[in-house]
């Protein structure tokens, strides 16, 4: 069973009254933290629904943005990495996240170089390799951290780049299989998904891409048909969820999770 695409534990974190004012690349609106709640316990419903253990963390007043636990950490099956983000109000997340990982992994690493600064949304994890984005938030540095630190559990790293105007890697691409891709059109024009099936974004609906394989459901955030008919179409099972709200804060399906089946 594909240790990218199916998972036995989960861990969130409640949204924080502050996320209103969380980061964010264009200002559409503010969030209306009633809806986000709805939507995140719909979420973490869907993912115990698969029969995994998900772990909720209580809300972070401190930090708007920490809901997205996802660029806080990288787990694999052999350990966590704990990442450095990029935005400086949210380096303490990953702080606050360290605890419960070395609660549940043997092995725990961190990035920790100064210069370097790299989040989880710019990381994808497939069955062959893990593709890293260059981003605003992630640089050179702290992939080349990542690469060393994950190289003793035989992984490799393979750095990519996030297209301008951007936010992180995965905004425009998601792993549904172990070898196939949903992705923007901008982002697969690079050629960075050689070797793997691409299952293209309809035109309009980018904001589609950030889905996530979770177990035998694909999560994806609703109001794309088309982008929605098209994983239907290559054989998924489909969870539409509500995305309105984080989507005012650049976020999506991936970022509300840390996903993962730490070995004994």
């Amino acid at each position: 069973m594909s240790f990218s695409t199916h998972f036995s534990h989960a861990i969130t974190r409640r949204p924080a009254a502050s996320i209103t004012a969380g980061l964010r690349a264009v200002d559409i609106g503010t969030p209306d933290l009633s809806l986000m709640l709805d939507h995140h316990a719909a979420y973490i419903a869907t993912l115990r629904e698969t029969g995994a253990t998900v772990i909720e963390l209580p809300a972070l007043e401190a930090f708007p943005d920490s809901v997205f636990v996802e660029d806080t950490a990288l787990c694999l099956p052999e350990g966590a990495v704990i990442m450095r983000p990029g935005a400086p109000s949210r380096l303490g997340e990953a702080a606050e996240m360290a605890p419960h990982l070395r609660a549940l992994y043997g092995q725990v690493v961190e990035i920790s170089g100064a210069d370097s600064f790299i989040e989880g949304g710019d990381i994808l994890v497939t069955e062959r390799e893990i593709l890293v984005g260059r981003s605003a938030r992630t640089n050179a540095a702290g992939i080349a951290e990542l690469t060393r630190l994950v190289a003793p559990w035989g992984h490799s790293v393979r750095e990519v780049h996030t297209p301008p105007g951007v936010l992180h890697f995965k905004t425009d691409c998601s792993l549904l299989d172990s070898y196939t891709i949903l992705s923007t059109t901008r982002l697969s024009a690079s050629g960075c998904f050689g070797g793997y099936r691409v299952i293209p974004v309809a035109e309009g609906e980018e904001a589609a891409a950030n889905t996530i394989r979770f177990n035998d459901v694909v999560l994806m955030p609703a109001g794309f048909p088309k982008t929605r008919d098209a994983i239907l179409a290559a054989g998924f099972a489909l969870r539409e969820i509500g995305n309105s709200e984080c989507a005012k804060l650049d976020g999506g399906m991936s970022c509300l999770s840390l996903r993962f089946t730490p070995r004994a």
